[in-house]
Order: C-alpha cells, then structure tokens, then sequence
C-alpha cells in the first residue's frame, strides 16, 4: 500500500487527503441532529456553556473517491494496522494497548475505518462499547491519555462520527492533536487537561541545558546519594512497581489504583516483545521508585510513575526521567510523550515542565444523543465516585485498597 503519511494533517476543516474533497453527503443521524453538518451554521459549545458561531463547508470536486466505513477488529484487522502505522498514530491507538483494555476488563474493542474504492484506509477511531451498571456508552478509548479520532479532513471525520453516534449512546473522545472534532457541534468539552511532550532531536547537551536548574541539581543530588537506576527484569518487580503505584495513589491522590491486572497485561504485551521497559530506582538495596515507559514508532511514552514517599529526598523521580532520556536518545527516539496531567495538579505539572518541552490542552469531548443524563444517573456516578474515595481512604487496609480497584475501576471508563 501507498504511503500516504505526508498527506495527513490535522489542524484545519477545510485540508484535503488526496482526492477527498468531497461534500459527505447527510446521513440520517446527521439530519436526525439537525441537518447536514457540514453544510449548516453551527453553535460551537464548550466548558461554561460558552457558544459561539462558525460555518464550515467543504470544497466540491469534480474527482471523488467512493468511501465506505468498515467495522472491525483493531487487535489484529490488517486494515487497522496499515492505518495506524501509515497515519499519525500514538501508542494509544496501537493494536497492543487495545488488547491491554480487552485482556483486563473483557471489553470487545471495535475500530470504525473509513476505505476508499482501492481498498485503502484512510480514516479511521477506535472504541469500545462499555455496558455496565452505570448504563450504555462509547469510549475512545478507556483509559488512554489521549486518543485522537485519525481522520485528517472533516469529511473523514463526520463518515466515523455518524457511525459512532448510530447507537444513540452517549459517545466520549480524548483530543490533543486533531483539532477536527473540537468544532463539531454535536460535542460538547466537558473537561480540559495538559499533555507535554519533549522534543529529542536536539543533543543530550542541549537537552541537558533546556531543564530547569532545579532538575539538574535534583539529577546531581540523586547521583551522590548513591541512586542507581536499571530496566527491571521480571513480573515480580512489577509487582514490587505495582505496590509503590498503589500507595502513591492512595496516600498522595486518595484514589484507587488500576488492577495489577492491568500492569501485568502491559508487561506481556509491550515489555516482553521490547516495545517497552520499566525502570527502576535503586538505594541501599531497595527499590524507590519506578517509571513505566511504552515505545511506539519513534515515540516513548513516559505511562506510570510511583515513588516511596521515605526516599523522595533522594530525589529518585529526576533522575529516572534523565536516564529514560538518555536511553531514548542511544535507540533513536524523537520525541518523549509525558502524556496527560490534571489541571488542579500543579505538582505534576510543574514536574513535568522543568524538564523543558512543549504543553498542549487535551479536550475530552462528549456528546449525548438522547440528550443529557438523568438526575438518577447522575447521582449513580457521584454514588460511584464517593464509594471509591470512602475504599482509598488511609484507614483502610492496602490489600481492600487493591480489590477495591478490581472492582471499581472498570466503572470510571
């Protein structure tokens, strides 16, 4: 297949990927929402209930391709993977993540993959439809950082988001990179976060000298402390991680942790095939502090920290980031995703800029087709959400602390 990479772009509505220039025509859930949404005056919603209006139309051509939207499996459909390694992809669309989310919580995962008249994908969003107590929904996808819909022009984009949307279930998005569905009408911005990102093409002296002072005497202090930092070598010290992750959570956050599940899962699908690794910091013989990294094309994706909060005047976090950079830099790695961080989390935040970098918003998105939820609902969830703060409280023992990760986080998808 072609290599169509350089045609992908995200930013702006009106680019176009080839021949795809189109105007798509309504489909029934378009009109359904009010008309063709390409062609009509549109109210841009986002937090606050602030609106504003813009119009946006697509460019008719003469020459038109023949799309058509196929529903298949991304854990192993050929079509996704040519997709994924030929568009702007991030870890969190590759068929190894997916099959973390499937292999831990059961759920089917589906992929929507716009196909021209060669048989060539062009488009196309992972999800996964998640029926449980708190009722029917579309999430693209669980637990992901981010996970941008990879649909480089807005015709692409209404083609999935027509097919996302035909179940009239409420359908969930996490964007930092494609602009495209931001001003989609249909969807409303129901919480904002930070992703950094740090751009490693430069030399590790010019790395070095882009951090903030306090890092590189933070890296020093760790270094005469007698800080060692190596790749763990085995699920149990995952396991030792695993432990460090859930008091981490639980007496700095107060939250439950994803189940060891999960991190197991992670091992045997990224760090055993060496798309991965986790380091770890060593003082006096005890492990202090870990962080898990996942590798994607040309990309390592800094996904999991925890730290003994004993030993963080030994300052263990800062020197496992320099040493992630230094290896990223001996395989060829250009770029260090620091993925997603709260807004109210200003430690983390500050943290992740003294390493240099660049900051962007991550916009996750909703819509609700048969309208918002119920006050029942509603108070279901916050039910939910206070039940899991009463199960991570520090009276509670770490081992309930842990099952009740098992049990709840599935519901916080």
């Amino acid at each position: 297949m072609a290599n169509a990479a350089s045609s992908w772009s995200w930013r702006g509505t009106t680019q176009s990927h080839g021949s795809l220039t189109r105007i798509a025509p309504c489909s029934p859930s378009a009109r359904l929402l009010g008309g063709c949404p390409l062609q009509r005056q549109t109210s841009l919603s986002g937090l606050g209930g602030r609106r504003s209006q813009a119009r946006r139309t697509m460019k008719p051509t003469t020459e038109v391709d023949r799309l058509t939207v196929v529903s298949v499996d991304p854990r192993d459909d050929p079509l996704w993977r040519d997709l994924v390694e030929q568009a702007p992809s991030s870890v969190f669309h590759s068929p190894s993540w997916i099959r973390v989310l499937s292999d831990t919580y059961g759920w089917e995962p589906r992929a929507h993959i716009v196909v021209n008249d060669r048989s060539q994908p062009v488009a196309g969003v992972p999800f996964c439809r998640i029926l449980d107590v708190l009722g029917s929904r579309v999430v693209a996808l669980p637990f992901s950082d981010y996970c941008d819909p990879l649909a480089p022009d807005a015709e692409s984009w209404w083609l999935l988001s027509d097919r996302l949307l035909a179940d009239m279930c409420p359908v969930t998005l996490r964007c930092v990179h494609n602009d495209i569905p931001l001003v989609d009408n249909r969807f409303t911005v129901v919480k904002r976060a930070k992703w950094h990102g740090l751009d490693l093409r430069p030399s590790l002296e010019t790395l070095w000298r882009a951090m903030h002072s306090s890092a590189q005497r933070a890296i020093r202090k760790s270094q005469r402390d007698g800080v060692v930092v190596r790749v763990a070598e085995s699920e149990q010290e995952l396991r030792a991680f695993f432990d460090l992750h859930l008091t981490t959570r639980k007496y700095k956050y107060g939250l439950l942790a994803q189940p060891f599940a999960f991190f197991r899962h992670i091992w045997r699908q990224f760090l055993e095939s060496r798309q991965g690794f986790l380091l770890l910091a060593v003082h006096d013989d005890r492990i202090v502090a870990g962080d898990l990294f996942l590798q994607w094309k040309s990309a390592l994706y800094y996904k999991f920290n925890a730290s003994s909060h004993d030993d963080l005047p030994h300052r263990p976090n800062d020197l496992l980031i320099w040493e992630a950079i230094r290896h990223a830099k001996l395989h060829g790695f250009t770029s260090l995703d620091f993925g997603l961080s709260d807004s109210d989390q200003e430690g983390l935040l500050r943290y992740k800029r003294k390493f240099g970098g660049e900051e962007k918003t991550i916009s996750i998105l909703r819509c609700w087709p048969r309208g918002l939820p119920t006050p029942a609902e509603t108070e279901l969830r916050c039910l939910v959400t206070r039940l899991a703060e009463r199960f991570a409280d520090k009276l509670v023992p770490d081992s309930v602390t842990e099952r009740a990760g098992e049990d709840f986080y599935r519901l916080f998808a």
